[in-house]
């Protein structure tokens, strides 16, 4: 009987070994500042994550973990969410404002601690105070464990596409101004795709070549 339950033992050891051999630990700083930008012909101040917009994705595989530290040099109070990843174990590291965390306020951080665990696939991470989200944001890719395949032909190049919206104004007022008169927010000004409008809007495609630096 001693025998059999040491290699049980064994083997359950063996299985531990080999479900972890593949998963690492992806650590990485995300600073939260102003940022001045140029769409639809106007310079305007935005908060952004180093100094990008839209933010950095996050290439992880499925069982890497997760460490992100989150540096709030900005003037507004912020978290991060990182929408549709199962937080197992890590609730706390979900992100939304007043619900598993106080929010980072300026000249403060926080560090998020979780695992990607059973899922593969585009998700995407996102400021979860105010109308911030609107410039705080990026992707999740999530590629299968090292020695799974994908669960279709494996692509010849990945390119993320992250629609969004953009207004004339900052983003924070725009909520405030919503929220003092209990209506809902102004209609942005337009549709982006990875942080820029289209061709189409008048001043984008003429008058913006001519007289606009794109940052």
């Amino acid at each position: 009987m001693g025998r059999l339950v040491f290699l049980f033992a064994s083997s359950l050891l063996l299985m531990v070994a080999a479900t972890t051999v593949s998963a690492a630990i992806l650590e990485h700083s995300f600073y939260a500042k102003n940022l001045t930008v140029t769409r639809l012909c106007n310079r305007q101040v935005i908060t952004a994550v180093n100094d990008s917009f839209p933010g950095p994705s996050l290439r992880v595989q499925e069982g890497d973990k997760l460490i992100i530290h989150v540096f709030n040099i900005s003037p507004f109070k912020i978290t991060i969410h990182w929408r549709g990843v199962s937080q197992l174990m890590s609730a706390w590291s979900d992100g939304p404002e007043m619900i598993t965390q106080c929010a980072i306020r300026p000249g403060n951080n926080y560090t998020y601690k979780y695992r990607i665990t059973k899922q593969e696939g585009t998700l995407f991470w996102h400021a979860h105070s105010s109308f911030l989200r609107a410039t705080v944001h990026g992707a999740i890719i999530i590629h299968p464990r090292a020695r799974h395949s994908y669960p279709f032909p494996k692509p010849y190049r990945e390119v993320p596409i992250l629609l969004g919206e953009w207004w004339n104004a900052n983003v924070v007022d725009v909520e405030n101004q919503a929220l003092a008169l209990g209506i809902g927010p102004n209609i942005s000004n337009a549709y982006t795709i990875n942080g820029w409008p289209g061709d189409l809007y008048p001043c984008s495609q003429n008058h913006c070549v001519q007289n606009c630096r794109h940052t």
